[in-house]
């Protein structure tokens, strides 16, 4: 399972089918823009194996608008693309209130029709999880440069994959390789160096790669596990810059998520 990154089955889900399929065995892992809230930790029979992506609702303006927007407290009076029945159209009427800004929500039912309001021009700014702000502008504007993310965050979005409750094993070992990743950054080990940090001396780096203390067996693993993680898809820096980074398609910023020796909030338990 931690040799080859091609042998994952993809299986795309909304919003509403997500902790069902997971709860039914259909996967095995749900990875995806889904919240660690206390409700879905402790209602749906899963367990969230820890956060891999700090997120927080924003907001999205075009950048040709009358009025050059830098901030969301400048939306006063604006109208807001949002979609109905979710914590964002919620965190949006508290956030105007708690403000004054008279914020005038554009509600829809689905995402699809949010998205074409908001290009329509129907609404001076759209609002959702910032990572989904970034996916929304690469895929559906016709220039995505014509639009910005302001830097306001107005909630806490700690996502983070799930499994199903009951399986302590698989529990572990989904929670553990995440932290394996994170350690690995920290202590400068990538998908390109792994085999030739084997031979150092940091004692920490040979815990992790499995050469002086088998860590594995605790997890029903071998104990190259660590190693073979980091080797099929390199550390968390790696991943992140790969998928949504500032040199990646969605141009996003470590920000929040850069380990914690570097200002951020991404911290792992130490693999021993």
């Amino acid at each position: 399972m931690l040799s080859d990154a091609t042998k994952v089955k993809w299986v795309p889900l909304n919003a509403s089918q997500r902790f069902a399929v997971l709860q039914s065995g259909e996967i095995d892992i749900l990875s995806r823009n889904t919240t660690w809230t206390l409700t879905r930790d402790a209602s749906l029979g899963l367990s969230f194996t820890g956060v891999t992506y700090y997120d927080g609702q924003g907001f999205m303006v075009p950048k040709k608008g009358k009025v050059k927007i830098t901030s969301a407290k400048q939306l006063k009076g604006a109208t807001v693309c949002v979609q109905s029945g979710t914590t964002t159209e919620k965190n949006l009427n508290d956030f105007s209130k708690a403000n004054n800004l008279n914020i005038k929500p554009v509600v829809f039912d689905t995402q699809e029709a949010t998205n074409k309001a908001y290009f329509a021009g129907r609404c001076q700014a759209y609002t959702t999880d910032a990572s989904g702000l970034a996916s929304i502008r690469n895929k559906e504007a016709s220039n995505p440069d014509d639009h910005v993310i302001l830097p306001d965050l107005i909630s806490k979005e700690p996502l983070g994959p799930s499994v199903r409750r009951g399986d302590d094993e698989f529990f572990a070992i989904a929670k553990w390789v995440v932290f394996a990743l994170i350690e690995a950054e920290e202590y400068g080990i990538t998908q390109a160096n792994v085999e030739q940090m084997k031979s150092s001396n940091d004692p920490v780096i040979q815990r992790i790669l499995g050469v002086s203390e088998d860590t594995g067996k605790l997890l029903g693993l071998d104990k190259d596990w660590a190693y073979r993680a980091i080797k099929a898809v390199g550390n968390y820096g790696e991943i992140f810059e790969r998928n949504v980074g500032p040199k990646s398609a969605l141009k996003l910023p470590r920000g929040a998520n850069n380990l914690w020796n570097k200002g951020g909030l991404m911290y792992a338990p130490p693999v021993r």
